[in-house]
């Protein structure tokens, strides 16, 4: 069993306490919320970037990583419930740069009050174009 989420097979569930954002092709059946931008930059090097994002981050908790496959799954934990939210990264190559897709799923609860959106968009805007 793979330690990461198969975007290809993903399916979401009715409750709106998930965020996915994925390039035009890569998780179509799962009705991405946003497309995943492209980035003026190497596959490694946006990898890199979000491996130090995670690293950096103390209510994120790395549970897997794979450089190869450019995979990175961490939890966020909330601050004041400390409740458990999965996210799974991929860094996919295209024409010479990188795109990604990022899911970010509550474990508990109908609602997650746009939490999972607001992480995703805060990866976004931490990364670097180069």
């Amino acid at each position: 069993m793979s330690d990461f989420l198969d975007f290809q097979t993903l399916t979401r569930p009715k409750s709106p306490n998930t965020y996915l954002l994925a390039p035009a092709g890569f998780a179509d059946q799962a009705g991405p919320d946003a497309a995943g931008p492209v980035f003026d930059c190497s596959p490694e090097n946006l990898f890199g970037q979000v491996e130090a994002l995670v690293a950096m981050r103390k209510d994120w908790q790395l549970k897997a990583l794979d450089a190869q496959t450019g995979r990175i799954s961490f939890i966020a934990v909330s601050k004041l419930f400390k409740f458990k939210d999965d996210i799974d990264v991929a860094i996919l190559p295209v024409d010479g740069k990188s795109t990604l897709a990022i899911y970010s799923a509550s474990r508990v609860g109908y609602s997650d009050l746009g939490a999972n959106a607001k992480r995703v968009k805060e990866i976004l805007a931490s990364l670097k174009v180069t």
